[in-house]
């Protein structure tokens, strides 16, 4: 059977992750997401932790110490993105697979079998998911989605350049909170057989 990826990008909280592990589940291929974390902390040779804290923050701490004069934080950034497309990269020529952020459909743009899926979720649900799926502190979740959502809005800007606007770049754009993580993934699911299969 010929080779085909899933890209998934999700607002945080409207459980994008869980969706594509469901998805894995059902259509019987892998999903990467921390694995890409890790693939690149080891082709980095740097902590998985220093990674997977930096590879969305503009304003690195860490990098700013550990380069204060020659490479600078906004380098390294650009540098975990390299190392990132190459992972990406590598993972959709070996499998079939789901890839989880990191501007996988961009990375990905121009390849005739890949469904590049954004999952969302109205606010009131994100945070109500942060609070009773996520178990985190109604202040801390306020805190999180406005910090995150931020977060993946600028790095889809640096690293999406042929990307005009939110809509530009997916097939699919999917409410979660609308049909569940169940119910999405297995809409998902359908199509991609559909097209796929």
């Amino acid at each position: 059977m010929e080779k085909y990826v899933i890209t998934i990008s999700r607002q945080f909280a409207s459980l994008g992750r869980s969706i594509a592990q469901k998805m894995s589940e059902n259509l019987e291929i892998e999903f990467y997401d921390r694995d890409i974390v890790e693939q690149t902390a080891k082709r980095m040779k740097q902590p998985i932790s220093i990674i997977s804290k930096e590879e969305e923050n503009l304003h690195s701490k860490f990098f700013r110490r550990k380069y204060p004069l020659g490479m600078g934080a906004e380098n390294m950034q650009e540098e975990i993105f390299n190392v990132q497309t190459n992972i990406i990269r590598d993972f959709a020529n070996k499998e079939s697979c789901i890839i989880v952020g990191r501007c996988g459909n961009s990375i990905l743009k121009g390849n005739a079998r890949v469904l590049n899926i954004f999952v969302y979720a109205p606010y009131e649900a994100r945070l109500k998911n942060c609070t009773e799926v996520l178990k985190m502190d109604p202040k801390v979740a306020k805190k999180m989605i406005k910090e995150v959502d931020k977060a993946r809005e600028n790095y889809r800007i640096r690293f999406s350049k042929d990307v005009e606007n939110d809509f530009d770049g997916y097939d699919i754009m999917i409410d979660s909170s609308r049909f569940g993580v169940e119910k999405t993934a297995e809409i998902l699911c359908d199509i991609v057989k559909s097209n796929f299969l």
